[in-house]
């Protein structure tokens, strides 16, 4: 949608904002609003914490943009021998620090609470709505995390938030502002949303389609096409994860299918300081799991390797060539492979192991562990024709997946350009219904 601009302009003087409506101005946020950080009661003293009624927030509020519950609650003596303060409802915190993004993240507060150390309030004076000043900080996210050196680790403190240049506007005009604002993102937010229900529709969809297939078989209608019969008979396999298997098929435990192995440790040195050209897998899923490279591989050949423990445990790949692996990742060559295919052995891992960790609260998926699990196993040929299935299928969900991904980016790049456009005066949204 195109939206009008206002009638005059001038230089702003400032390099975020630009040229701005003649009738605007600018400050320093030291001069329009009161900031001082949180506190954290001491976390060894259980007096401070236990039946507490003081809402606490930790860093990671933040990343909820509009704050109506706590992290936690701390007690009126923890309140007192902390440097813990009340910050207002309708006020804004900013993480100061924090793992990953966190650091430079806004938030407007839906409620009276308290904070850590690692955050700061904003409390802006009468000339600055706070709805209007949470969008300018939130659309300024990155200049604000590189006053403090960007994406290394050094933490924003009061006296750079306090250098923070904000545009000085009428008040009707923050008010028409952020209003629109309200409007026009909270609709993104429920596109956005519904896209990432329809990815995780498609997902589930991917795991139903290979779950299916890799324990009964091919679809009927689909046996035929890849030379191999539509069973009808089935049997139970005794396995809760597995269900009934066709008759014809074997079920066999790991051990009995492949040789197990492990990879070891190698130092995160070694990887950077040696050239070479042998992928390093670790317990990473992104990147496909490569750490890094080695100028040696300790693996050579057609292998399953799976993750040992860990958030991604029970994670089952399918490695080829010559490669390395850290102590984290199991590795399986194939006793015979007119026996087993090592593509239909991680779909059907997978499916073990996402059960195994489902039901497990610390999951450690050793050799011991995995060389027990039962798969049903159809004879080679049955294997190849349900691998060619999966690849093209599994091709076309991904497919939809990377549209809708790609769909969910655009909408947040709109998103955000349409903040920064409002909050900086180039649009003018004053009439925009």
């Amino acid at each position: 949608m195109k939206y009008p601009v206002y009638p005059e302009y001038k230089p702003s003087g400032v390099e975020w904002l630009g040229q701005v409506p003649k009738d605007w101005n600018s400050a320093s946020l030291k001069w329009l609003s009161r900031r001082y950080s949180g506190g954290t009661p001491d976390k060894s003293n259980d007096t401070y914490w236990e039946d507490g009624t003081i809402p606490w927030l930790n860093s990671g509020a933040v990343n909820d943009g509009y704050i109506i519950e706590p992290s936690t609650y701390i007690t009126c003596e923890g309140f007192l021998n902390s440097s813990a303060k009340w910050i207002p409802k309708d006020a804004l915190v900013m993480a100061l620090a924090g793992q990953g993004k966190t650091k430079g993240m806004v938030a407007q507060l839906g409620i009276r609470t308290t904070c850590n150390q690692s955050m700061a309030a904003i409390i802006p004076d009468h000339r600055l709505l706070p709805r209007f000043l949470y969008y300018w900080l939130a659309s300024n996210y990155q200049n604000i995390r590189n006053l403090a050196g960007g994406e290394q680790r050094d933490g924003l403190n009061l006296d750079i938030l306090g250098s923070i240049t904000c545009p000085l506007v009428p008040l009707p005009n923050q008010i028409a502002i952020a209003s629109f604002l309200d409007r026009e993102t909270g609709c993104i937010d429920k596109l956005v949303a519904k896209n990432h229900q329809l990815t995780e529709r498609l997902k589930e969809q991917r795991v139903a389609l290979i779950t299916r297939t890799v324990t009964r078989g091919l679809p009927a209608d689909t046996a035929g096409e890849y030379g191999v019969e539509h069973h009808t008979r089935f049997k139970d396999s005794g396995i809760a994860w597995l269900g009934a298997i066709p008759g014809k098929w074997q079920i066999l435990p790991i051990w009995q299918l492949y040789f197990l192995g492990r990879g070891r440790v190698i130092s995160h040195e070694d990887i950077r300081e040696t050239p070479g050209i042998y992928p390093v897998y670790s317990s990473q899923t992104e990147n496909n799991g490569i750490l890094g490279y080695l100028g040696t591989n300790d693996f050579d050949g057609d292998y399953v390797t799976w993750t040992t423990d860990g958030a991604n445990a029970g994670t089952a790949f399918r490695r080829t060539g010559k490669f390395n692996c850290t102590n984290v990742c199991g590795t399986l060559r194939p006793k015979d492979t007119r026996m087993i295919d090592n593509s239909f052995t991680t779909h059907a891992l997978n499916i073990a192991n996402a059960e195994y960790v489902r039901h497990d609260i610390n999951p450690k998926l050793m050799n011991n562990v995995i060389a027990k699990i039962k798969i049903g196993v159809p004879d080679i040929s049955e294997q190849i024709a349900i691998i060619s299935f999966l690849d093209l299928e599994i091709q076309k969900i991904d497919k939809l997946i990377e549209k809708v991904e790609l769909t969910i980016e655009r909408l947040k790049e709109y998103r955000t350009a349409l903040i920064t456009a409002a909050v900086t005066g180039k649009i003018d949204v004053r009439e925009a219904k």
